[in-house]
């Protein structure tokens, strides 16, 4: 059964598929739908949560082997299957395998780019589709970006008008994450309500020269007098002070994540994977996860915490200074 990514939350609120294949080359997007299929699905008692990361040297027989199995205790399992592309030739036969004997207590999420017409036509996919659900995901242009955008903004307790939601469009391009980003800093700098044209125009321009993102990358690359000359220049053009601890918090939440998987022996490109980590991050992130220790970072979440206190007015102190001193934290190394 193949139903359109709008159709998915009443989908979930029936009874879920043995399988959901989700496939598309918007990652927020497909991000989104897989864990409100992971909610819904712990929610219905599927408690054993198994991750599987098909990249390469991946070991099908494993995934098959879990397919087989039952439960020690009995309880519902998940399985979570993320793959880089199209399945090779012992993926197939292990995805067809599942599709024509699906245990009665697993429920499969594969999660994958973008499918071709032609995709669609193999037999794994085929196979899937008989005993489960597709969706596929689009990028959002024009009017749909719009309701989009419309829809994000009232999940944060925001309005905006029509020509708001077209500044805000015009500002992310069709890039999703970087609309929730926008989001995100707009309700960090106004609160709940209704938002003027001329907030979400200075949030805008607020990014224009000065980018709280080109903080916290020079920040992770460790380049302590470029990220001193950023966060002089955020400070300039009026920046706020919560959003540039926002930046920084969400990096180094992310960063405390990724180590102690690590620490635990996952394997690098496995963290990636299921921090949903694009290309062209990895380099950087993987240099300041060789940089910073566990303790580093436990020391730089405190002084995020000091920091916040600091700005909200419930402790003494400048707030640039403590971003400043966070900063630098960051920076130094182990």
């Amino acid at each position: 059964m193949k139903l359109g990514l709008e159709q998915l939350d009443r989908h979930l609120q029936g009874k879920l598929g043995r399988a959901y294949v989700l496939s598309g080359d918007e990652p927020l997007q497909l991000m989104e739908a897989a864990d409100a299929i992971r909610a819904t699905a712990k929610a219905a008692g599927y408690v054993n949560h198994e991750r599987f990361h098909g990249d390469t040297g991946f070991d099908w027989n494993d995934f098959r082997a879990s397919c087989d199995s039952f439960s020690l205790f009995g309880e519902p399992r998940l399985l979570d299957l993320r793959l880089p592309g199209k399945p090779e030739k012992a993926g197939s036969e292990a995805l067809i395998h599942f599709a024509e004997q699906p245990p009665e207590d697993a429920l499969l999420i594969v999660s994958l780019p973008k499918l071709t017409q032609s995709d669609q036509k193999v037999r794994w996919f085929q196979a899937l589709e008989r005993v489960g659900v597709v969706v596929q995901v689009w990028p959002l242009e024009g009017e749909k970006l719009l309701r989009w955008l419309d829809r994000r903004l009232n999940s944060r307790g925001l309005l905006a008008d029509q020509s708001g939601l077209r500044l805000l469009a015009a500002r992310v391009e069709g890039n999703l994450l970087a609309a929730a980003q926008e989001i995100e800093k707009l309700q960090i700098l106004h609160g709940v309500g209704q938002l003027s044209d001329e907030q979400i125009l200075k949030s805008v321009a607020d990014s224009a020269r000065y980018d709280v993102f080109d903080l916290a990358d020079q920040v992770l690359r460790g380049q302590a007098g470029k990220a001193c000359r950023v966060l002089a220049g955020l400070r300039a053009e009026g920046i706020a002070a919560p959003v540039v601890l926002w930046a920084l918090t969400r990096e180094l939440r992310l960063l405390n994540q990724m180590k102690i998987a690590l620490e635990e022996g996952a394997a690098l490109d496995a963290v990636f994977a299921k921090h949903r980590i694009w290309d062209n991050r990895k380099p950087v992130l993987q240099q300041a996860l060789k940089r910073l220790s566990r303790d580093q970072l436990r020391q730089s979440l405190l002084l995020a915490g000091k920091a916040d206190r600091i700005i909200k007015g419930q402790e003494p102190g400048d707030d640039w200074d403590a971003l400043l001193t966070l900063c630098l934290a960051m920076i130094k190394p182990g």
